[in-house]
């Protein structure tokens, strides 16, 4: 591996300076920041300027903020950007951390379709398989998705007259219980979802984000009620909320907090 350029390094410190704060930047503050010279940052400053990776703020002398050319990178970053593979990816980094089956879906409807999956290594495992759609609500991941719904568009897809099919004995199938499970989810920010659509397996499920910080997806992991305890979903709400996190970021969201 090729050792690291001095300066080129620099001038993406000083680029990266800019996703905090209010998005602006005098020459001072990067001096202030990096602990650099002032005419390093002057010669960086001048070069990212003539490339349009940084502008002038109109009426501010001396402030700048991203120009175009960081802009057009991330597009097109944003537009090679294939979730199943890359959701493909994670779960099977998540997989080999629990040894568990992972999915990631998205919401189609009232249904999720898994497109993404990775299985556990156990001779006891969930049997499922990428492209395999079930009722959202039955599903932590479809309940995780519905939670991000907005209360017009969850409306629309689920009236409060809605004959939800029931696919074991523990699935919900009164809209009303319904909302107060995913009310509970957005609090929590994960879902949990006990044999409602196996009567042999429990899951868990964590939000996906896009860049625009929209929820597009959600990653799971199943478990055969045989390894399920109340310490084992602990871990795993940890693990999944971490994994959703890592393809998050992969798809261009990042988290302000």
């Amino acid at each position: 591996m090729g050792r690291l350029v001095p300066a080129v390094t620099r001038a993406l410190d000083i680029l990266e300076l800019f996703l905090d704060g209010d998005g602006s930047l005098s020459a001072p503050d990067i001096v202030r920041k990096l602990q650099l010279p002032r005419t390093t940052v002057h010669e960086l400053v001048t070069t990212l300027s003539a490339r349009s990776y940084i502008v002038g703020v109109p009426g501010q002398p001396g402030r700048y903020r991203l120009g175009v050319r960081p802009y057009q990178l991330g597009s097109r970053y944003a537009e090679q950007l294939d979730l199943a593979a890359e959701g493909q990816q994670v779960a099977r980094s998540v997989a080999e951390t629990c040894d568990e089956t992972v999915h990631v879906a998205i919401l189609e409807g009232t249904d999720v379709i898994y497109i993404a999956k990775v299985d556990s290594t156990h001779a006891v495992r969930m049997v499922s398989a990428a492209g395999r759609r079930l009722p959202a609500h039955c599903t932590s991941v479809g309940k995780m998705l519905l939670a991000s719904l907005s209360e017009p568009e969850l409306d629309a897809r689920i009236p409060d007259d809605a004959d939800l099919v029931r696919m074991t004995p523990n699935s919900i199938t009164e809209p009303g219980a319904l909302r107060e499970a995913l009310a509970e989810i957005r609090e929590r920010g994960v879902a949990v979802e006990s044999r409602e659509s196996n009567p042999d397996v429990s899951c868990v499920a964590a939000p996906v984000r896009d860049r625009t910080g929209q929820v597009v997806a959600a990653l799971s992991i199943s478990v055969p009620m045989i390894r399920w305890s109340d310490e084992r979903r602990a871990e795993l709400e940890q693990l999944a909320a971490k994994g959703a996190a890592e393809l998050s970021e992969l798809l261009g969201y990042r988290s302000v907090s």
